[in-house]
């Protein structure tokens, strides 16, 4: 296939194309580099994957632009949760999510970059409902989409600023059925209103206050960038996680990961007893691992 893909200098090392394309694209300093190229089509897949996912749109071929038809996105996770791609610039480029319904609908979990395009592309999946944000670093989007889906647009009352005309307003710490099956969990740390989402007992839209870590091999915190205070998510933790079960951890920063609800439970455990001895600490996303 040629020496063909590169990523280029504007690359923020966000991490999402080393999700998408793992042993192709790693981290070297803050950023990403292609260490090889793709040698099959498999491969070549999950580096368009990581092309049209790209916020910067850093992951590009000396040939030319990436095929538009080569774009997986919205692409499936299961058969319930697709993944947006299209990260935006300005949501820090987290990824967002659409959750199928039993009734055909769909829920949208924060947002990918807007575009009237892609709008219509994800509501060939379902009528979208609702659009579900996690905290105020992920909600540029949400109005335009909500507004251009006839959908709800949610929102936890500590980070409304973010959103000052959502249409449903979360409030305090108690955990809120919002629709059936899907139970929004309070739980302020990273920033004062962020939310986690509970769907159906097995996934965990989590936004960015839990997330896979490769690094550890384990459930973590970003406690080096932590906007409201780690103490605070200490205690969300510690009060949410009795109610939790889940088998998915879908976040906005940082990987996905799959495993028993058991597994995910023991995980949990041990994520709070950990996040209970942090000390608040400096924002630095240099000492981030992912």
């Amino acid at each position: 296939m040629g020496e063909d893909w590169y990523v280029d200098d504007r690359c923020t090392g966000c991490d999402v194309a080393r999700q998408l394309a793992p042993g192709l694209i790693v981290q070297v300093g803050r950023g990403s580099e292609l260490v090889r190229q793709p040698r099959d089509a498999t491969e070549l897949a999950a580096v368009n994957a990581a092309a049209f996912a790209c916020h910067t749109r850093s992951i590009r071929r000396h040939s030319g632009p990436p095929d538009p038809a080569a774009d997986p996105f919205p692409l499936a996770i299961d058969a319930n949760v697709l993944l947006c791609g299209h990260n935006s610039r300005r949501t820090a480029a987290a990824n967002s999510y659409l959750l199928r319904r039993p009734d055909g609908t769909v829920m949208m979990i924060d947002t990918p970059r807007w575009s009237e395009s892609l709008a219509t592309r994800y509501e060939k999946h379902g009528r979208v409902t609702d659009v579900l944000l996690t905290h105020r670093d992920h909600a540029a989007h949400g109005r335009v989409y909500a507004d251009r889906f006839g959908a709800r647009l949610w929102i936890h009352e500590g980070d409304l600023d973010s959103s000052p005309d959502a249409d449903r307003v979360l409030r305090g710490t108690d955990p809120v059925e919002i629709a059936e099956g899907v139970v929004a969990h309070p739980l302020p740390g990273h920033t004062e209103g962020s939310v986690l989402f509970l769907a159906d007992d097995r996934y965990c839209f989590s936004g960015d206050s839990l997330y896979w870590s490769r690094a550890a091999g384990a459930l973590a915190v970003a406690e080096h960038v932590t906007w409201y205070s780690i103490e605070e998510q200490a205690a969300s933790l510690a009060r949410v996680a009795p109610h939790l079960r889940f088998e998915w951890i879908l976040p906005g920063h940082g990987d996905r990961n799959h495993l028993p609800a058991e597994q995910m439970a023991e995980q949990l455990r041990a994520l709070v007893a950990h996040v209970g001895q942090l000390a608040p600490v400096p924002v630095d996303f240099d000492a981030h691992q992912w």
